[in-house]
């Protein structure tokens, strides 16, 4: 299936806009950094009191998915299909590792690993709020937390529009004490509708690896 140009490089950016700015003050408190050089206390927004539901399955790795993919930064792996999903180490975004595309289909997905732990919680407000830059009307459309292979992730799917293109992000968030990852695919919001079980595939083989 031909890619459209200028979709790509739309949903591109918009993942890209996921990477994390943050920075921590003489006092001791965590604050959000803007490309404008403004910046807010990190906990000052409505995002992190809501409650955030916890769905009660247990989601593990689909029986397809027979190659592990590690990173190299933190104590994660990633188990997909390679007759679905082909990979690349990131070359567009320094905080990404790998980039993703769903054969046949206008799916992508990104890696972002980062060395440094963070409250789920805390992770969904950077995400939010850095997606706001550049897709102004975000809206969260489905959040929850979710055992994945053992491990509590939160899941966020979140629509907005970026230069015209109605795009939807649905992802995991998962830290440790080895550092934070961000899993997440993309694609436009009519599209999503119909993939999102191949999303669900791709995401649910995110594994902590020895």
């Amino acid at each position: 299936m031909k890619k459209s140009t200028l979709l790509v490089l739309c949903l591109l950016t918009f993942a890209m806009s996921f990477a994390q700015k943050k920075a921590v003050t003489e006092n001791g408190e965590e604050v959000i950094l803007y490309d404008d050089g403004t910046w807010d206390y990190l906990n000052s927004q409505d995002y992190l009191v809501t409650q955030i539901p916890i769905n009660p399955k247990a989601f593990e790795k689909g029986e397809n998915s027979t190659f592990l993919l590690k990173s190299n930064r933190l104590n994660v792996g990633f188990w997909l299909d390679p007759k679905a999903w082909s990979f690349r180490k990131s070359t567009e975004n320094p905080d990404a590792e790998y980039e993703f595309n769903m054969k046949e289909e206008d799916l992508y997905g990104m890696v972002l690993t980062e060395k440094f732990e963070i409250p789920l919680q805390s992770l969904k407000l950077i995400a939010v709020e850095n997606a706001k830059e550049v897709a102004p009307d975000l809206k969260i459309v489905k959040e929850e937390y979710r055992n994945v292979n053992g491990l509590k992730v939160l899941l966020l799917h979140m629509n907005g529009t970026m230069q015209g293109i109605k795009v939807s992000y649905y992802g995991y968030y998962y830290s440790n004490e080895t550092g934070t990852v961000q899993f997440i695919t993309y694609t436009s919001q009519n599209l999503m509708n119909t993939l999102i079980e191949e999303g669900d595939k791709l995401l649910n083989g995110i594994v902590v690896v020895e």
